[in-house]
């Protein structure tokens, strides 16, 4: 927890589906949600969807990753741009590669490049360090989740699920005193779920 108290954070997604940069603005001290801020949405062009399909499962140092990169950095640089007071950045980046059981997890896009241009002290890179102990790479999406649902004064276990280009559920009591308290949240990825059925429509579409 923040110890001098809330401060406004801009977080940014852009997710497997491909379809551009989502960015909103919350203002928390870590645990809580005090109040949602502006958000935006800058969509991805027919050829930079292109450029980033082509290095879907590839890794640092492969081709076509550096290209994917610049895509990234410009579309996100382009909607952060918008907002305004906003004191730390949280830049997600675009998954490429994901094996938790395996190689780890590859999200491409400079966080260091984009608190250059931003000014911004910036956070990245959130997945690694989770897959590296055991986790499937969704580190924050729990205790968001936990604390929206005391903001919303709920009073008995709900479950989040988000259908995203891959599902995951967080189950969470409440009740519980703290994220980090024995039963206050669990979650995990439920498999695949937008994902098949954009390829679907593209192969029936395109």
């Amino acid at each position: 927890m923040r110890k001098d108290g809330a401060l406004w954070a801009l977080g940014t997604m852009s997710g497997t589906s491909l379809d551009g940069v989502d960015a909103a603005m919350i203002k928390t001290d870590g645990q809580s949600v005090f109040a949602f801020g502006p958000s935006a949405y800058r969509p991805y062009s027919s050829t930079e969807q292109d450029t980033l399909r082509a290095a879907l499962g590839q890794w640092p140092g492969d081709p076509q990753v550096d290209a994917a990169a610049e895509v990234v950095e410009t579309a996100h640089a382009e909607v952060l741009a918008r907002f305004t007071g906003a004191e730390v950045l949280g830049f997600h980046g675009q998954t490429l590669a994901h094996d938790p059981k395996g190689r780890g997890t590859h999200q491409c896009g400079s966080g260091a490049l984009l608190a250059q241009v931003l000014g911004l002290p910036t956070v990245w890179d959130f997945r690694s360090s989770d897959v590296t102990i055991g986790g499937q790479g969704a580190p924050l999406a729990p205790f968001y989740h936990y604390a929206l649902a005391r903001h919303i004064g709920a009073t008995a276990p709900l479950a989040f699920l988000n259908l995203g280009g891959v599902g995951n559920l967080t189950w969470i009591d409440p009740t519980a005193p703290g994220p980090e308290s024995p039963g206050a949240l669990m979650a995990f990825d439920t498999g695949p779920a937008n994902a098949p059925i954009n390829d679907l429509m593209r192969s029936r579409l395109d």
